[in-house]
């Protein structure tokens, strides 16, 4: 980041080609749409691009990259609007194709629904650690929290989780 910071173009490609598959599942998760992630992974490495000036020598990339994602997934969450109709009221003559479904689509989509209802703040610890395999060192350092703000958040986020996750399968079993 520091060679990119000073003009050196292929260190971007560096950077990108580290990142991009990661903060994309990250995006992904977060978001609920893989055609989301894909715009705000864009989004993502073009606010890079253009806040490199402000990146600090010493601090560490990842921590960095994956709050200026979390920022840009905030964003797109406050503007969301429904994209099921068209500007005109209509249904898309097309629909975007997504990717492969997992192995369980059934338990994929279940708890993608229990992490949406947890609130943002427990939420973010969660996919980042969980999913992106970050310590709560890095996911305090990428929300400017203390770790052991973030071990709080996660802790009642996994408990709420596990509520939210029982009461859906008891909700689909019976």
């Amino acid at each position: 980041m520091t060679r990119f910071s000073q003009g050196d173009a292929r260190a971007f490609d560096a950077l990108f080609q580290r990142y991009a598959r990661p903060i994309h599942g990250y995006l992904a998760r977060l978001t609920g749409s893989t055609a989301a992630a894909e715009d705000l992974s864009q989004q993502t490495f073009l606010s890079l691009v253009r806040a490199r000036g402000r990146f600090q020598e010493g601090s560490r990339v990842k921590p960095w990259l994956y709050a200026i994602a979390t920022n840009a997934a905030r964003d797109w969450q406050r503007r969301k609007r429904p994209e099921d109709l068209t500007e005109e009221g209509e249904l898309p003559a097309s629909v975007p194709v997504e990717e492969p479904a997992p192995r369980d689509a059934g338990l994929e989509r279940t708890v993608q629904r229990a992490l949406a209802e947890l609130p943002e703040g427990q939420r973010v610890p969660i996919v980042l650690h969980r999913f992106e395999g970050m310590s709560f060192a890095e996911i305090a350092e990428s929300m400017g929290l203390t770790e052991s703000a973030v071990k709080v958040r996660a802790h009642r986020g996994y408990a709420r989780l596990r509520e939210l996750l029982t009461a859906l399968r008891e909700e689909t079993s019976g």
